[in-house]
């Protein structure tokens, strides 16, 4: 089965990513105090796919992601701490803080098609803080691992994250009724999406 000829993976997160504010580097267990802070709370997950997070699941969870930072074939993921670093007005100054997250994993690689996601902790929602974590990494998927395309899937109440989505300049693809049995009831699903040709023409 022939592959896209262009197509560069694997990639390795040897490194952050630096943006403006933020530094994205694979989750690890010394995030469990400021992972916990959102990913324990209620209204944080009411549109994810698990329940509020104790402090021995997060430990387990932050293992696994702190050994996951290649991407080279179907499934392989990167669970990206969002770290702001350290401010006055919240306390330390020197003490960098994760304020959220970002997964992204190899959908398929026989389709160049790979999944977007992201979790804030509220303090921290309309500051830009998510759209500025999710364009360095499309800009790193369709730049350096020259993906064609990239694909976020959410529950369609959840009006951030589809904000988000179009501000990124993701089309909405999909709307599936009732698809899904979450949390005891069926739910919808929505799928967005975007091409490389369409992330360059915003460039």
């Amino acid at each position: 089965m022939a592959l896209p000829t262009d197509l560069a993976l694997p990639y390795e997160f040897a490194a952050p990513l630096v943006t403006e504010r933020l530094r994205l580097r694979p989750q690890n267990p010394g995030d469990l105090e400021d992972v916990h802070a959102y990913q324990s709370r209620d209204d944080v997950c009411r549109y994810l796919l698990y329940e509020p997070r104790t402090r021995e699941q997060l430990t387990e969870k932050l293992t696994a992601h702190e050994a996951s930072v290649i991407l080279a074939v179907d499934g392989d993921y990167v669970q990206l701490a969002m770290e702001l670093p350290g401010t006055p007005s919240l306390g330390d100054p020197q003490r960098p803080r994760v304020i959220g997250d970002l997964y992204f994993t190899i959908a398929s690689v026989e389709n160049s098609k790979a999944e977007i996601g992201w979790t804030l902790h509220p303090d921290f929602h309309g500051q830009g803080y998510a759209a500025e974590a999710a364009r360095a990494v499309l800009d790193l998927a369709f730049g350096r691992m020259r993906l064609h395309r990239v694909v976020a899937e959410l529950d369609p109440r959840n009006d951030a994250s589809i904000a988000l989505c179009r501000r990124l300049g993701m089309r909405e693809e999909a709307f599936f009724a009732k698809d899904l049995w979450f949390k005891g009831a069926w739910a919808d699903t929505g799928m967005y999406a975007i091409l490389d040709s369409e992330w360059a023409a915003r460039a």
